[in-house]
């Protein structure tokens, strides 16, 4: 088992357990560090959803940074074993995990969010599953964050007005492009 460690926050320094699940990736501490630069530091009173959560690290980095609430969702069930250890290891009463599907998640909730991270599996189309709906739980002046295995320049109504590349992983941070 590897681990990946929380990079700012409260929790800074601290070391999560990463089970084995194919297609899991977790977000790399520099990408982390670039991401939460460009959200700002202090997430102070925010509501954030990890919607693929897999380590669950966007989403612990976010609550370590002071978001008041924060929503993952998982299938996978030794990960959600992994996040449900890590979150009563922190004691991180503002987490709140989910299992099931992400897009009947975005579907079926009445919630809205001011930072989504989509960081799916790769090369399984769930991003463009998952655009039409998106603005859905999103706030209005909300953030998306996406990964994935090729750069994009818009998602739905979202359109990337920051982005980096290591190794594999592309990622952007999104607005929305609605009135």
């Amino acid at each position: 088992m590897s681990r990946v460690r929380i990079v700012g926050g409260s929790w800074r320094s601290r070391l999560l357990d990463v089970t084995r699940v194919p297609g899991l990736r977790p977000t790399p501490d520099r990408v982390r560090e670039t991401v939460f630069n460009w959200l700002g530091q202090d997430l102070d009173g925010l509501s954030c959803l990890d919607l693929f959560a897999g380590t669950g690290i966007l989403g612990f980095e976010a609550a370590s940074r002071g978001a008041h609430s924060v929503v993952m969702v998982e299938q996978n069930p030794r990960a959600l074993d992994a996040l449900r250890h890590a979150a009563e290891t922190l004691h991180a009463s503002q987490v709140e995990i989910i299992r099931g599907d992400a897009l009947k998640f975005v579907q079926s909730t009445q919630r809205s969010f001011d930072v989504v991270f989509l960081d799916p599996p790769y090369r399984q189309g769930w991003l463009e599953r998952v655009a039409p709906l998106i603005g859905k739980v999103m706030q209005p002046d909300g953030w998306l964050y996406a990964e994935s295995e090729a750069p994009i320049a818009s998602l739905g109504g979202w359109r990337t007005v920051k982005q980096g590349h290591a190794g594999q992983v592309h990622f952007h941070l999104l607005q929305g492009t609605q009135e």
